[in-house]
């Protein structure tokens, strides 16, 4: 009898063990959906917008919800008056993330790590401005019917505002200086890097909603910033009435004016605002390129040094006077995505 006890206990035992063994193996029901779902949430546009729906409202929406993509990280800390980012020989701006005895370790146009030496660059501290021109190299944005490449009038007005800028003695660095590629994470990169106390980036318009009676000048500011906003309000003012002078068929949006837009979860719509919370930041979209009256204006230089002192002057009048701009309208819901382009797909560095 003991025997047969023993018996039926080692086969329970036996039982027991060995539905823990393929219970160990086996997959939990759900396991390989809950993993998609995670990896599709952590997903961040690299694109020069959120690509999701996005829309409008009476007043700048709240941002509560914890659905919204991760704030992009923080700069490196980096030890008291140690060069914020490096200029190379070919001018390119180089955010900087580590520094030792001889060289920087730098952050590329294309998003990549490297390292150079401190006497191949110009170490840069501390700028009050930070402009960006927007594309370059292999994308150009929009083309006007005359051939005119938004990435060349972006950096030919950028160039302007900084010389005013300079001229009025501020200290400006530029996110790129020459017809290149750069992702839209390293040029927050510049900017989160050296903290400015303004931010602009510049782009010409394109598909507008039709004609209109005066100049079409957007500004998009961000929606938890009063300073981004009365920036963006400041630079639209002055470039709306600079444009006024020339007598063209204007087109515009109907919301034309100094705007906000949401993207995914609230948050800023654009990258270039999305990426750089904390610092006063507007994007400016001062004629469309796509209509061929302005296209002609806008490849004239006397054309873009006009664009470019108006930029200089809403900058300067958010840094040195208590303003508050014009301009503000309510935007109409948008659904429709505002280009791609920005990411490191594709993306090679130019000559350092």
């Amino acid at each position: 009898m003991g025997r047969l006890r023993a018996t039926v206990a080692a086969l329970l035992l036996l039982s027991v063990v060995t539905a823990g063994i393929i219970g160990a193996r086996r997959p939990a029901r759900h396991e390989k959906g809950a993993r998609l779902s995670a990896a599709t949430r952590a997903t961040v546009p690299t694109t020069d917008a959120d690509p999701s729906p996005t829309t409008g409202a009476s007043a700048p929406p709240q941002v509560t919800t914890t659905a919204k993509p991760a704030p992009p990280a923080p700069p490196p800390r980096l030890a008291s008056g140690t060069p914020r980012v490096v200029v190379s020989a070919n001018g390119v701006v180089l955010p900087v993330l580590a520094v030792d005895s001889s060289t920087f370790r730098v952050r590329t146009p294309c998003g990549a790590e490297m390292t150079v030496g401190r006497a191949t660059v110009t170490p840069v501290a501390h700028a009050t401005v930070v402009l960006d021109a927007g594309h370059g190299g292999g994308e150009a944005g929009a083309v006007g019917s005359n051939g005119l490449a938004e990435k060349t009038v972006n950096l030919a007005v950028v160039e302007v505002t900084s010389a005013v800028l300079q001229r009025a003695g501020f200290g400006v660095v530029l996110t790129r200086g020459g017809d290149y590629r750069m992702t839209l994470a390293s040029r927050a990169d510049v900017v989160n890097s050296l903290r400015p106390r303004a931010f602009v980036s510049v782009h010409p318009n394109a598909e507008p909603d039709g004609p209109f009676p005066r100049p079409g000048t957007e500004t998009y500011y961000q929606i938890a910033s009063p300073d981004s906003k009365r920036l963006a309000g400041l630079v639209y003012e002055e470039v709306e009435r600079a444009l006024s002078q020339y007598q063209v068929d204007w087109v515009a949006d109907t919301d034309a004016g100094a705007k906000y837009r949401p993207g995914q979860g609230g948050d800023d719509y654009y990258a270039v605002l999305r990426r750089t919370h904390g610092t006063a930041s507007a994007l400016a979209e001062l004629a469309y390129i796509s209509d061929p009256p302005e296209a002609a204006l806008l490849s004239r230089a006397d054309v873009q040094q006009v664009e470019g002192q108006a930029v200089a002057r809403g900058i300067i009048r958010y840094l040195t006077t208590d303003d508050p701009g014009s301009g503000y309208t309510v935007p109409y819901p948008r659904t429709e995505p505002a280009g791609g382009g920005g990411g490191p797909e594709g993306c090679t560095d130019p000559p350092m």
